[in-house]
């Protein structure tokens, strides 16, 4: 097996770009699309008759899934910025296999008790997205990768919802029983998929002179760039709690919201309105590839993140006033929403690290934003069910997609001044050629 990952990695570097590009970018979105079979099919189950304190039981699964995914995002901070290459397809199927284990708890324990288990489901999953996305950073077409890599937010998270609802539909499966099967669907496909993602060979000399060179980082190191970097950082991770509150309401109550613009019973649904808006946030991400000057090239996908706001605050006044209907909201606000929030979870961060020259890895960027991203989801859950109980999800979702975006607009605005500014102070704006 080692040798055959060898000869497959050896002829890997010796092929065009384009073929390296095509090859990274199936197995990496191939592998993270499996691991989300086993993070979100429950949020198909509506859990109906089994409220717990007079909460409903799927704010429990949620709420207790967020938190363990949230502690894992915080964990990531210090081991995924140190993690050794080595160890990384081993560590993805450690992790996965440990929240398909628990999936099986959450499925044979009785209820109210199975509810601790999505705990121990959400803790292992939140450290893969570093994990995957370190094969593909630091490299000259990082964009086109990490934006292939990111589209599997979008369209894995409608397949796999949509097989939940098929094994609940044609198979008879409970919604205690269905997120176990869905996962075990998954499985050997996830490890082929693994095994072609630690195929892919290191960067190159090359990647390293244009991308700037990508290390593990101790706690000095970290604390070094946070300080160097420290109001920047802090309105980019704001406007991404921002995006990943919007971001896992959607994802999490899109069975309500849906029911509640009318359409019922159709698995198909998840996937079909995903798929526009996983076509034109590829295309308009990937494009940035082309834009030779690193620091030019942050700049413009700042501007993407902002559009990525305002599409957001448009369409929903449109839908407000009737002008587009629930189908064209549901996939423009998706759009606007992605928009924002790839750039972060791929080549925001790989552009700055670039831009400024300074030798770390983005993998440590990603996991700061997301502990937070998560943690400010996890509030949102407990204020939308203690405070507003009253107000339908799709009311919220309204209200809560208008409101961040526009602290995400001020945000965003405010990084892209402070950015310049700080690329003036140190008088460094290199030119790189991307051919």
């Amino acid at each position: 097996m080692i040798a055959l990952q060898s000869n497959v990695s050896r002829w890997l570097s010796r092929q065009p770009q384009w073929v390296f590009v095509l090859y990274a970018s199936l197995a990496s979105f191939l592998t993270y699309s499996c691991m989300y079979a086993f993070r979100k099919p429950f949020t198909v189950g509506l859990y109906e008759e089994h409220a717990v304190f007079g909460v409903d039981y799927k704010i429990w699964l949620i709420t207790f899934q967020l938190i363990g995914y949230t502690l894992s995002k915080f964990a990531g901070i210090k081991y995924v910025s140190e993690m050794k290459p080595a160890f990384r397809a081993i560590y993805i199927l450690l992790l996965v296999g440990m929240a398909e284990l628990a999936l099986f708890f959450f499925w044979i324990v009785p209820k109210p008790y199975n509810i601790l288990f999505m705990f121990f489901n959400g803790l292992p999953l939140g450290m893969i997205w570093g994990v995957v996305f370190s094969y593909l950073e630091g490299r000259r077409m990082t964009e086109i990768l990490g934006a292939s890599l990111s589209v599997s937010f979008i369209v894995a998270s409608g397949v796999v919802k949509s097989v939940g609802e098929m094994v609940k539909l044609h198979w008879g499966a409970s919604d205690f029983a269905m997120p176990f099967i869905a996962g075990a669907i998954f499985a050997v496909p996830l490890v082929v998929c693994v095994f072609l993602l630690d195929c892919i060979p290191a960067p190159s000399a090359q990647d390293e002179q244009l991308r700037t060179k990508r290390m593990p980082m101790n706690r000095q190191e970290r604390k070094a760039f946070l300080k160097t970097f420290s109001i920047g950082i802090l309105l980019l991770v704001v406007a991404y709690v921002f995006l990943t509150v919007f971001r896992d309401m959607r994802d999490n109550f899109s069975i309500e919201i849906w029911r509640s613009l009318g359409y019922t019973d159709d698995p198909a649904i998840f996937t079909l309105a995903e798929l526009p808006v996983a076509f034109f946030t590829l295309l308009a991400l990937a494009l940035v590839v082309f834009i030779r000057s690193n620091f030019k090239a942050f700049n413009v996908i700042l501007l993407i993140v902002l559009s990525g706001f305002l599409l957001v605050i448009a369409s929903s006044l449109l839908f407000q006033y009737r002008l587009i209907g629930g189908e064209w909201w549901m996939i423009l606000v998706g759009t606007g929403l992605y928009l924002g929030y790839i750039p972060f979870n791929a080549f925001l961060y790989e552009r700055l690290i670039s831009s400024f020259r300074y030798v770390s890895n983005v993998g440590f960027l990603i996991y700061v934003s997301d502990a937070f991203g998560y943690l400010g989801s996890l509030g949102v859950v407990f204020y939308k069910n203690f405070f507003s109980p009253s107000l339908s999800w799709l009311q919220f979702f309204i209200q809560a997609g208008t409101y961040c975006s526009l602290f995400g607009c001020l945000l965003t605005i405010a990084s892209i001044f402070y950015f310049k500014n700080k690329m003036s102070q140190l008088k460094t704006k290199p030119e790189y050629d991307l051919q």
